[in-house]
């Protein structure tokens, strides 16, 4: 008796402290449910019990310079989808048939999106009211109120088309901004996200009027940018004209800049395209060709036309650059009276460190010139010469001053970076060949900033796009500020240089041009 009682004490003992386990483990697992999981649960039950449509804003307003000109805008249009779960099954053949003939669409996908066991799918987005309206009569005419839903919706229309394109760029489906200022002012352009959210049966079915939420959508910003609609019009014409006359086959680019603020007033790329068809061919020879080209070839096509040549692609400068020598020279010192007769002579060619460099005109040399009449005759000798007094590190040194080493930092993507050899690989005939401009690559707009400098009295300036950031809720004008580098030369410097380029278009070698 006394064996039996121990044993079932023993046994009595093993319940209560399984049974003690099996509780903590419970426990332990609701804590873990309720502390670890919790925000997690609680989101999937949020889901299944709600039916959440979204409403997208409106997206920010681009005008021109003036503020009048609008270069991209946002229209109403309206998205329809459908509740499959509150369709009655024998009204889904007919509504997928009136939705395909409406919008035109195929009616198999369409009953398939009808018929589908889900809580909501889109049948067709950003259409015009004009088709929605005659959804909205039919489902009057045929009683159906529910599992039909047409929701406001957004879409990006550019009223001048091709103008300043490569500037502007343009949006995907979604309303997010793919290149351009659309995709760099991304954030300040599309607004905040609005929703309809309804309270639903574990069908998915709607339980009434009272369980809907309305989150309104929050409109954009709009952007002022610094593009004059008219000097960029007519800079796109002469530059289209010039494109064809001269046969570039590689099209070409004209910025016109303002040096006092860096406002980019006109940035003109040929060819360009249309911004309401950016995935359409933009040239008559493409658009023969376009059907029977592999998706490679098109992505490839439009890929060049989207570029904008003036910050991504890099060139040699060529004669231009002697300017940034002179300004350098002249700074430093090395010439002090710019019309002194006799400070220079070019003989045909100079030899640097055993290369013989020639003139343009070798077969004619210059002779003797000053500093002035050297540049007006875009004189080769002249300005290695003042290149190898200034020596690799002094030359460097204005070369990062004038900002032609770094990104402008304009407010655009992709923008591209100067290639120059490192100032500790840089040699003799490397240091003659940059100082009248080859041997290396910079962008467009390198270039105008580093010009800019000059006509600016010597007070580096950040070119810009836009100028202004205006709130569509309360209508605060932001003002983007006008970022300067500093002093890069004196202003008597500036003075100097900007009176020879007087000179070379006036009298000297680009008279003509």
């Amino acid at each position: 008796m006394k064996t039996i009682k121990l044993s079932s004490k023993k046994k009595m003992r093993n319940i209560l402290f399984i049974v003690f386990l099996i509780i903590i483990c419970l426990i332990g697992r609701i804590g873990y449910i309720q502390f670890i999981q919790g925000e997690e649960l609680s989101s999937m039950a949020y889901q299944q019990q709600t039916l959440d449509r979204s409403i997208n804003p409106k997206r920010g307003t681009i005008y021109d310079t003036t503020g009048k000109n609008v270069l991209a805008v946002s229209s109403t249009v309206e998205t329809v989808t459908v509740n499959p779960g509150n369709i009655a099954k024998e009204n889904k053949e007919k509504v997928a048939k009136v939705l395909s003939d409406i919008f035109e669409l195929d009616y198999a996908k369409i009953l398939k999106k009808v018929t589908k066991r889900s809580s909501i799918e889109t049948i067709a987005r950003k259409v015009e009211k004009e088709k929605t309206d005659q959804l909205r009569i039919w489902m009057e005419q045929n009683g159906i109120t529910t599992g039909i839903n047409i929701d406001e919706d957004t879409k990006r229309y550019y009223p001048y088309s091709t103008i300043a394109s490569q500037i502007i760029g343009f949006c995907g489906s979604d309303n997010q901004g793919l290149d351009g200022v659309e995709a760099k002012y991304d954030t300040e352009l599309k607004g905040t996200q609005g929703a309809i959210q309804r309270h639903t049966d574990a069908k998915g079915g709607e339980i009434g009027e009272e369980g809907e939420n309305y989150v309104s959508a929050i409109d954009g910003s709009d952007l002022v940018l610094t593009i004059d609609l008219s000097v960029q019009s007519i800079v796109e014409k002469y530059l289209e004209e010039a494109c064809i006359d001269n046969n570039c086959t590689d099209g070409g680019n004209v910025v016109v800049m303002n040096p006092q603020n860096g406002d980019i007033l006109a940035m003109a790329t040929y060819p360009n395209y249309n911004l309401n068809q950016p995935y359409e061919a933009y040239t008559d020879e493409l658009k023969e060709a376009w059907d029977n080209m592999e998706q490679t070839e098109k992505t490839k096509n439009l890929q060049a036309v989207w570029r904008n040549k003036a910050i991504a692609d890099t060139y040699e400068p060529g004669s231009v650059f002697k300017v940034i020598t002179a300004s350098a020279s002249i700074e430093e010192g090395l010439v002090t009276d710019i019309d002194k007769e006799g400070q220079f002579s070019c003989t045909g060619a100079i030899e640097v460190a055993g290369v013989r460099i020639k003139c343009w005109r070798h077969y004619r040399p210059h002779g003797s010139e000053s500093l002035r009449i050297g540049l007006m005759n875009s004189c080769n000798p002249v300005f290695i010469g003042l290149g190898q007094k200034l020596g690799v590190h002094t030359y460097y040194s204005y070369l990062n001053k004038f900002r032609l080493l770094k990104r402008t930092g304009i407010d655009l993507p992709g923008e591209a970076n100067s290639i120059f050899l490192a100032e500790e690989k840089a040699g003799p005939v490397e240091l003659a060949t940059i100082s009248f401009g080859q041997r290396f690559e910079i962008t467009p707009i390198q270039l105008v900033s580093a010009v800019s400098v000059i006509a600016n009295g010597g007070t580096s300036i950040q070119p810009r796009i836009v100028k202004q950031v205006i709130d569509s809720q309360t209508g605060e004008i932001q003002d983007v500020p006008v970022k300067t580098n500093g002093e890069v030369i004196s202003k008597e410097t500036s003075e100097k240089v900007l009176s020879m380029m007087e000179s070379v278009v006036a009298e000297g070698t680009r008279k003509k041009c």
